[in-house]
């Protein structure tokens, strides 16, 4: 029944001025032709056992237009609602009713009025049941890589609350800056708040150091307490939760340098890893977590856990014995114990500990939240230890990813998520109906390496937070893409009106057009020999991906790259079976700087007719670039061989090479 009512709800769309409903509600009928006329004096009357009006719901009754009122507006009791923002709406000609059970559905209620209003301000006579398919909808935001100010964060928030989102993350704390006040450690803003560089690139490629507070050359920044408690307000009375990030145990260099005691080495440049052995820290994080949850009323308490590099606990006296103290094999365990710790306190405290799906290592308190942004198989895990769920996949819900053709996109990290990609991520078809309902949400993530600006993030969100809106609203239940992307175009449109800086869907490029059509050449289906081993992690479609007509996309993760690590890195040879005249032979590789993918230094072909004697007929060395794009070196001129022999040793940087195709003519 749903996906019939949401076909309706498309069809009816497009007969009303408003095209912007998104997400769509789940039913929608129309009752009449007529419209509900809305009036500057109208203000909203609410009965007895209702929730009171939102600003957003005052935003949406508001009108400049002077005109008498010739309706009413109430908002009734919902007490049957199936969920807390679930709503109903029944819009007459002479009367505007808004049944909710909290003012978070009063909320929801509004950011639908807000998106049937008309410019003359006129609502069409509709009745609307509605309700979230997720109880997590949200989004990350990275202020630790680069500072954004509060006035940003406020923007984002009635965004998100304008589309059904209720979950703004913060990403406060990394290696590139502290942005939290802490009463008990000033040194975390007086000194890991400020780096040297404001370009993220710039300063880890460099010295990765930091400055005090008060220095001209410094670049950071941190918010106050009382900002924040001013920001959570701002966002409560528009239903979205912050959720606060501390990270723990690794990506804490900032933390280190001001308190190098933390350590395992006590060295205050280089250290990554807070040192578990060392029962300060658990004093440490534990007062830290005190002040967070004095400014965050968030029932949910993220602290991070991914990607610890573990490195000098190894040869840590204190991680030793701590090791050997819990019964340990290895002190690397010690970071499950570390957020096993820190959630038996969050615990104490009443909150539950939010992490990455990597503090999955130890044993966790039941309804502890995981976020799965790597495999499926997590997030079964997590459903079979009583876990719950935020679907939030790289391959769908990494916002930081290139979402058109990278040679004419700002600089990003890498990858390469379209709008369409985030859409068809169907949440959660490879898990079973038991798994499914530990799945409580989904979100996106902006990490801000390379985003250094307000408008650069916004650039990046929007329309692709709108997908993720959809998506948590309606789950499974969609409309189809072209619907959704026509929907999508139309509130960038609304959001550039407003002053938001957005990706422009009508100048969209998309997918590389080498990948959309097959290639046939004379090293089809011609057997390789991997003189060098491909990365088991990035096999695309194994021994047959150098030879099978398909050419890569713009991520390197499209199972077409294949991808090369180690020692020389790429040497394999082609065997065409018979002896005969070759006249180019073309390899394509991906350059993504951001991913540690290089083009190779050189493209060496080398021909023989035994496959034992190899003479070199060419060597081609290249300097590569700062730009992501996928490049193909091509040798040119005649030759009578059977067997290619075709070596890329790697760029002086190191790091990845991606191949996709060995083109022979």
């Amino acid at each position: 029944m749903r996906r019939f009512l949401l076909s309706c709800v498309g069809a009816l769309a497009l007969t009303l001025s408003a095209q912007t409903l998104l997400p769509l509600p789940q039913s929608m009928r129309e009752l009449s032709k007529k419209t509900f006329v809305l009036s500057p004096d109208l203000s909203p009357t609410v009965a007895d056992g209702a929730p009171m009006a939102t600003p957003l719901l005052c935003e949406a009754l508001r009108v400049a237009t002077p005109r008498a009122p010739k309706g009413v507006c109430l908002i009734l009791p919902y007490p049957d609602a199936p969920n807390d923002e679930a709503y109903k709406l029944r819009i007459t000609p002479d009367s505007l009713l808004v049944y909710a059970k909290t003012s978070g559905g009063v909320t929801c209620a509004a950011a639908t009025l807000l998106q049937l209003r008309t410019e003359k301000g006129r609502l069409p006579c509709v009745e609307v049941e509605d309700a979230p398919a997720y109880a997590w909808r949200g989004v990350m935001l990275d202020v630790s890589r680069h500072f954004f100010p509060l006035s940003h964060l406020k923007r984002q928030i009635d965004i998100l609350a304008r589309h059904k989102m209720n979950t703004l993350h913060l990403h406060l704390t990394d290696a590139a800056g502290w942005r939290m006040e802490i009463k008990r450690y000033p040194r975390l803003t007086g000194k890991a708040a400020w780096r040297t560089k404001a370009s993220w690139k710039e300063w880890w490629n460099g010295d990765r150091g930091y400055r005090c507070e008060g220095d001209s050359a410094a670049y950071g920044g941190y918010y106050t307490q009382e900002e924040l408690r001013d920001l959570v307000a701002y966002a409560h009375a528009r239903n979205i939760n912050i959720v606060p990030e501390i990270e723990m145990p690794g990506h804490s260099e900032e933390v280190l340098a001001a308190y190098p005691e933390l350590s395992c080495t006590h060295d205050p440049k280089g250290a990554a890893d807070f040192c578990p052995g060392n029962v300060g820290t658990y004093d440490f994080l534990e007062n830290i977590l005190l002040e967070v949850m004095e400014v965050f009323p968030s029932q949910y308490i993220h602290v991070g856990g991914d990607e610890a590099g573990k490195a000098a606990w190894k040869d840590c006296p204190l991680c030793q014995q701590k090791a050997k103290e819990l019964g340990l094999d290895h002190v690397n365990a010690l970071q499950g114990h570390l957020i096993r710790h820190m959630n038996t306190f969050l615990a104490r405290h009443g909150r539950t500990l939010v992490g990455w799906d990597e503090v999955m290592a130890d044993t966790l308190e039941p309804g502890t939240h995981i976020m799965n942004w790597r495999s499926t198989e997590l997030a079964r895990e997590a459903a079979a230890r009583n876990l719950k769920v935020i679907l939030t996949p790289g391959a769908y819900c990494y916002l930081d990813y290139y979402q058109d053709a990278p040679p004419f996109q700002p600089e990003a990290i890498g990858g390469y998520l379209p709008l369409e990609q985030v859409y068809r991520f169907v949440s959660m078809e490879e898990l079973n109906t038991e798994e499914r309902k530990a799945v409580c949400g989904v979100q996106g993530n902006l990490w801000a390496e390379y985003i250094p600006t307000v408008a650069h993030a916004e650039y990046m969100l929007y329309p692709r937070a709108l997908a993720l809106a959809e998506i948590g609203w309606n789950g499974e239940s969609r409309e189809a893409f072209p619907d959704f992307r026509k929907r999508a175009a139309a509130v960038c449109d609304l959001l550039r009106s407003e002053g938001t800086n957005t990706f422009d869907l009508y100048t969209e490029i998309g997918l590389r057009k080498e990948y959309l059509t097959p290639i046939s050449h004379k090293a089809l289906g011609a057997t390789v020999v991997y003189n060098l081993p491909f990365s088991p992690y990035y096999p695309a479609a194994g021994a047959s991906t150098l030879t099978d007509g398909l050419r890569g996309g713009w991520t390197h993760s499209d199972q077409r790259w294949q991808g090369f690590i180690g020692g020389k890195r790429f040497d394999v040879t082609i065997d065409l079976e018979e002896v005969q005249t070759v006249r180019s032979v073309a390899t394509g590789f991906m350059h993504a700087p951001g991913a540690e993918i290089y083009v190779p230094s050189a493209y060496i072909l080398l021909t023989s007719e035994d496959g034992k004697n190899f003479t070199e007929v060419s060597r081609q060395t290249f300097d590569g670039t700062d730009e992501t794009t996928c490049q193909t070196y091509i040798w040119k001129g005649k030759i009578r061989t059977r067997y290619l022999r075709i070596q890329a040793p790697p760029a002086a940087k190191g790091g990845w090479v991606f191949a996709d195709e060995v083109v022979v003519k």
